[in-house]
């Protein structure tokens, strides 16, 4: 039969994983980036079901760029706190950067359900989509995030770019005239790439 763990011994836990935390967060802030991951890799070793521990190996080693190591962290994760929008936009978000873009359409989902206020998860969401060719699915999640960041220029940028794939170059034209009011640098650089606007182009008027 197991002995209940006494409270000082509770205590003693509690007090190390405090310790422990605070080392590894000294050595990202360090840059010490391989003594960081030695520390929550031991954390990890004691505390195998602990959310912090997981995502910050996670971050760790997508910073490193070893996503397929984040992902293995990010899977966990999302096991162990199934209800948590921010864990599974976290695995959406690798799995993206893999090009794994089915199960990452799946993972957006699953964190636009939990926290549909997460506006990252709708622009990821897009963009895979776009992965896949459904352009006009990606244009409604684009559109959300849009509506949800006005101000932010990567939505606008990828909603014309899906837009002028699809040949609607009036829709495309209409996004690039939005971007040229608070950033013009990213609308000149979509009339480049589209045509719109130049003498070929459309959407000039």
């Amino acid at each position: 039969m197991n002995t209940p763990m006494s409270t000082t011994a509770r205590n003693v836990c509690s007090l190390d994983f405090f310790m422990l935390k605070w080392r590894g967060r000294a050595f990202l802030f360090l840059g010490m980036q391989q003594q960081a991951l030695d520390t929550f890799q031991d954390m990890l070793a004691r505390w195998p079901q602990d959310g912090y521990v997981l995502q910050s190996l996670a971050n760790i080693e997508a910073a490193a760029g070893r996503l397929h190591r984040a992902v293995q962290h990010l899977r966990r994760l999302v096991t162990l706190t199934p209800s948590s929008g921010a864990a599974w936009f976290n695995l959406a978000f690798v799995l993206e950067q893999q090009e794994q873009a089915q199960e990452a359409e799946q993972a957006f989902r699953k964190a636009i359900e939990l926290e549909p206020s997460i506006d990252r998860a709708w622009y990821g969401l897009g963009l895979a989509l776009i992965r896949q060719q459904r352009l006009e699915e990606a244009i409604a999640a684009l559109k959300r995030n849009t509506e949800m960041q006005p101000m932010s220029p990567f939505g606008w940028y990828q909603l014309a770019r899906a837009h002028a794939d699809l040949g609607q170059l009036d829709e495309a034209a209409r996004v690039i005239r939005r971007l040229e009011g608070f950033e013009p640098k990213v609308a000149a650089q979509l009339r480049r790439e589209t045509g719109i606007g130049s003498s070929k182009g459309v959407g000039t008027r």
